[in-house]
């Protein structure tokens, strides 16, 4: 395939999608699977953003859950604003979406994916017990969360710097493709940096927050004294930092492999880790939902909240309508008020009736004798 490569450039490779592809099955399955993980973890990270923010409003809320809130933003982002590129990308086969966008998308995908890991990392820090939302002093401090996600989006915006710096148009035939190239002159230093931006910003975080997981919930399950809902936030913190690990890996691993200058990767491993990274996307609100307890408890609320409302309809008593002077109104109210009375049972004389009832006067005891004196005569 004749791409147009000078042969002063280090690496090529595209941006925004493998493009020149060639085959139909390739142009319409790929679009539909992204466009099917875009709308279910969409709409699944807006419900998790959704009960965190409730559970802040009801003074329910926690360190822990201000972190997962930004990493649900993180992935509606990468869902919504990043998936849909790659998409148009492999339906046209060419790129069609301008220079600015060529020149912005991977940078920006780069460091919203950089932002999530960093954010796992970062809930390490995090207390996992709750605090209202007046709290004040130093069990909660929301500053230094706001802090952390400030550091966090910078460095994860200043590190994919080259993705946007190389990134160009290069027309080929009729058509246009969008491309990263690096020049030889550069070469030397970019290998370097190549060799420790993916392990600074994916290999180191996901290593530690798996290791910090792992050991904080052995400790939590043997020796804390109440370790149920510890051991519980850490056992979901633990599945999400690793499902992150393994749902990357084959992004990174042939994005560094095509940066370092090897043999060129397999197409189809490229457009499977691609596919793989926005899965991940759509698998951590899953796990929230499914293992995390506040996050289920607050979906099914939210599930009983919708269902009232589309049923609260509910017929209601109506007073019976009535043509006349008010002295048939007058009627009606007195027959309502003697069924009440009807159906009213005081206990006093209930009591006094039924031990009445039960009283048996026996011959002797007679308290009216005259009357058998006269049948008798």
């Amino acid at each position: 395939m004749d791409t147009g490569r000078s042969a002063n450039d280090s690496f090529f490779d595209f941006v925004g999608g493998v493009q020149l592809l060639r085959g139909e099955d390739t142009r319409t399955a790929v679009p539909v699977i992204l466009i099917g993980i875009c709308v279910s973890g969409a709409v699944g990270n807006l419900l998790v953003l959704l009960i965190c923010i409730r559970d802040f409003r009801d003074g329910k809320g926690s360190e822990v859950k201000a972190l997962l809130a930004s990493l649900a933003c993180t992935d509606l982002v990468i869902l919504l604003l990043c998936a849909p590129v790659r998409a148009v990308t492999y339906y046209k086969q060419t790129w069609v979406l301008g220079r600015f966008v060529c020149s912005t998308t991977d940078w920006f995908q780069h460091s919203c994916v950089v932002a999530k890991t960093l954010i796992l990392a970062v809930t390490t820090r995090a207390k996992h017990t709750l605090v209202p939302s007046t709290a004040t002093g130093p069990f909660y401090s929301p500053t230094w969360i706001h802090g952390a996600l400030a550091f966090t989006w910078i460095m994860s915006m200043v590190f994919p710097i080259p993705q946007m710096l190389f990134a160009s148009l290069q027309p080929h035939g009729s058509d246009t493709i969008c491309v990263s190239v690096m020049p030889e002159c550069a070469s030397e230093f970019m290998n370097l940096f190549y060799k420790i931006y993916p392990t600074v910003t994916f290999a180191a975080p996901v290593i530690f927050s798996v290791a910090y997981y792992t050991k904080t919930l052995h400790t939590a399950v043997n020796f804390a004294p109440s370790p149920q809902h510890q051991s519980k936030v850490s056992l979901v913190l633990l599945c999400l930092s690793g499902a992150l690990g393994l749902m990357l890996l084959p992004e990174w691993g042939t994005f560094t492999w095509i940066r370092l200058r090897y043999n060129k990767p397999p197409v189809g491993l490229i457009i499977f880790g691609q596919v793989l990274l926005y899965a991940c996307s759509a698998l951590s609100p899953v796990i929230l939902m499914t293992m995390y307890d506040d996050v289920r408890q607050g979906l099914i609320t939210i599930w009983f909240i919708a269902t009232c409302r589309g049923s609260k309809h509910v017929p209601r008593q109506k007073c019976p309508k009535t043509e006349g002077n008010g002295a048939e109104l007058g009627a009606i109210a007195v027959g309502n008020a003697v069924s009440e009375e009807k159906e009213k049972t005081f206990p006093d004389v209930e009591h006094f009736w039924t031990g009445r009832r039960n009283t048996h006067v026996e011959e002797e005891q007679d308290p009216v004798p005259w009357e058998r004196e006269e049948k008798m005569l």
